[in-house]
């Protein structure tokens, strides 16, 4: 029985895209409210994050782009990214705050004695560039938080997984060129952003340190479950990191309007507790979890629910 932290702020419920949004408050709520229907939050810690520095935010972004997104605070309706990427009133606080989860679930595991976090943030992350808001996401959360456990000397090799249906293209730019940073994603493809194929194996010093899992419409538990077992073979052949990070998207479920696979909740479970086991042999069971996709409001909770549940067994 491991550890487990959930960082959430509720800042994180006052980033409204707009009516009819997919990435809509209600997301987020729907998670809090069926655990605590089901009793969960009584069997965790729950803490808040401060705002990313910008240093932190540096890490990862250019300083052009910092400025101009928090130079829209306060502003109603602005348009980032062809109208996916909507902010609101108070979507800049909720976007330097989920930023932060990082610093503060690193805190928690590598100085407070936590060995699982899951940060429930919104907006989400991945697809973040270093200079580009786009696909929901304004700043990259999980690519943040894996330069900051660098830069503290927390991890010096850092494993990134990434199970949203969309391929996370901007952590994937983010460290194309890094050994010390392993990115491994399995997506629906062919859709959003349009990136992600096999051939997509890094550059330079990082070349064969991304690994691309690109699969078509309509995989369930069974051939994800075989594909994360496979891969994961072929990442410890070569890799062994301090820490695991999870882009946690739950849009591959079978409910899910975005997406097309088939996914269950009971497949999620699976997946999490094979990204335990790998933790458990070799960064002694480290874990932090992102949010990122998911818009079926009940799969969603569930899923996330069997997540959590799976980690604190593990």
């Amino acid at each position: 029985m491991g550890r487990l932290a959930i960082i959430f702020h509720p800042l994180f419920l006052e980033h409204n895209p707009g009516i009819g949004h997919p990435e809509r408050p209600e997301r987020l709520k729907a998670i809090l409210d069926y655990l605590n229907e089901k009793n969960f939050l009584n069997r965790v810690d729950q803490f808040q994050p401060s705002e990313a520095s910008e240093e932190a935010l540096r890490l990862i972004h250019d300083q052009s782009h910092i400025d101009f997104i928090k130079h829209q605070a306060g502003k109603e309706g602005v348009m980032l990214d062809a109208g996916d990427t909507v902010l609101s009133k108070h979507s800049v606080g909720a976007a330097l705050h989920a930023a932060g989860a990082g610093a503060r679930a690193l805190e928690l595991v590598f100085k407070e004695g936590y060995d699982k976090v899951f940060a429930a943030v919104r907006p989400p992350g991945h697809h973040a560039e270093r200079s580009r808001a786009m696909g929901f996401c304004v700043f990259n959360n999980v690519a943040i938080a894996a330069r900051l456990a660098q830069r503290e000397k927390f991890a010096e090799k850092i494993l990134i997984i990434d199970w949203d249906v969309h391929h996370g293209n901007g952590t994937q730019h983010a460290f194309y060129e890094d050994p010390t940073v392993f990115y491994f994603s399995l997506h629906q493809y062919p859709l959003f952003p349009m990136t992600g194929l096999r051939e997509e194996t890094g550059s330079g010093p990082g070349k064969g340190f991304t690994l691309n899992v690109p699969l078509s419409y309509g995989q369930g538990d069974a051939e994800y479950v075989e594909h994360v077992e496979r891969s994961l073979a072929a990442i410890e052949s070569r890799f062994k990191p301090d820490l695991i990070l999870i882009s946690a998207g739950f849009d591959a479920h079978v409910k899910d309007p975005i997406g097309g696979m088939r996914l269950t909740t009971a497949g999620f479970y699976k997946l999490t507790e094979m990204v335990a086991q790998f933790a458990n042999r070799y960064c002694t069971g480290r874990i932090i979890s992102f949010l990122e996709g998911g818009y079926h409001l009940n799969a969603l909770a569930e899923s996330v629910h069997q997540h959590l549940v799976c980690m604190l067994k593990h």
